[in-house]
C-alpha cells in the first residue's frame, strides 16, 4: 500500500514557488501509476495556497493549475471524526486529512501542528510531519525506486 499524503496549504504554496524543492519533489515523483504515494488535499487548502501565491509569488500562478491537477481533492467534512487540539483555522485541514484516509498530513505549520507531529498513536493513525521529515523516513524505509 502506498502512502496517502495530505498536503497542507503551506506545502502546496512551497511546491508552487520552489519547483526544485522537497515539496515539489512530491509532485515530480508521486503522480504516475507506479508512484510511491498518492497526493491529497482539499479545496480549502488549495484556495488558501492560491491566495497566498497571488500575493507573494504571482509568477508561480502560471504553473498552479498543473500542480493542482496532480492532487486528489478530498471533500470537506463538517467536522473531524477524531478531535485534535488545533486552532479553528487548522480544523478543516485536519478533518479533510481524516476524511481522505490520509496516512500522513504534511505541513510546515510547526506552531500549531508541531505538538502533534510523529505521534500517530495520538492522531488517529495519521502521521503528521514536515515534508523533510516524511522524505527522511521514506528513504530510511528503503522506499527509493
Amino acid at each position: 500500500m502506498s502512502d496517502r499524503l495530505f498536503l497542507d496549504a503551506n506545502v502546496l504554496f512551497t511546491a508552487a514557488h520552489r519547483p526544485q524543492g522537497k515539496a515539489a519533489y512530491l509532485f515530480r515523483t508521486g503522480t504516475d501509476a507506479a508512484a510511491p504515494w498518492t497526493l491529497l488535499s482539499s479545496a480549502y487548502a488549495v484556495e488558501e495556497a492560491r491566495r497566498n501565491l497571488a500575493v507573494k509569488f504571482p509568477a508561480a500562478l502560471a504553473a498552479w493549475p498543473g500542480l493542482v491537477d496532480r492532487l486528489s481533492i478530498v471533500a470537506q467534512p463538517a467536522s473531524a471524526r477524531f478531535a485534535l487540539d488545533l486552532p479553528d483555522k487548522d480544523q478543516p485541514i485536519w478533518s479533510a486529512a481524516q476524511a481522505g484516509g490520509a496516512t500522513h498530513l504534511l505541513t510546515g505549520d510547526l506552531r500549531d501542528f508541531g505538538p502533534h507531529m510523529n505521534q500517530p498513536g495520538r492522531t488517529a493513525g495519521i502521521t503528521i510531519q514536515t515534508v523533510a521529515q516524511y522524505l527522511d523516513a521514506w528513504l530510511a524505509r528503503g522506499s527509493v525506486r
